[in-house]
């Protein structure tokens, strides 16, 4: 095969896979669909049921309502969430960082897990635990069935 042939050849197939690849980007998406990317998600405070510093993005359906909710959570270094309940199971995926969970009525950082990106795991409902940063901070996704919240254990009791 001659270079000019060569040439010819890489040409066809390149403008193949780049008309191939721009009817894939302008497809409509079917109803339902949702694609979030990492440079679209937009962070904002935590509403004040978690102590300040946390930022959360919500990517699908809506934490305080019935139904399916999928958010994402930035909790700073050394963060500490007090012993608290779901009143629903809330799944947790690791995203960045590492975070430490516990689970029981109060405070208890040398009997907590730690879970480092890739890791999953669930919370079961009314199940007390608290969970803490170190010094890297974390950014994990919660997935569960709204409507979603935080109940926090007295542990003066």
């Amino acid at each position: 095969m001659t270079v000019n042939i060569k040439y010819k050849l890489f040409c066809v197939i390149a403008a193949v896979m780049f008309i191939h690849g721009t009817v894939l980007l302008s497809q409509e998406l079917p109803k339902g669909a949702i694609q979030v990317f990492p440079e679209s998600i937009q962070w904002v405070n935590a509403p004040t049921s978690l102590p300040p510093g946390a930022m959360i993005s919500v990517l699908e359906g809506n934490p305080q309502q019935e139904g399916i909710f999928t958010m994402r959570v930035k909790f700073p270094p050394f963060y500490l969430l007090p012993a608290h309940t779901h009143p629903k199971d809330e799944r947790v995926t690791v995203l960045e960082g590492a975070v430490f969970v516990g689970f029981g009525n109060a405070i208890d950082t040398a009997n907590a897990q730690k879970f480092t990106v890739g890791s999953y795991y669930l919370n079961p409902v009314n199940e007390a635990h608290f969970v803490f940063t170190g010094e890297e901070g974390v950014i994990f996704q919660v997935t569960g069935l709204g409507p979603w919240g935080l109940v926090y254990i007295d542990e003066t009791k």
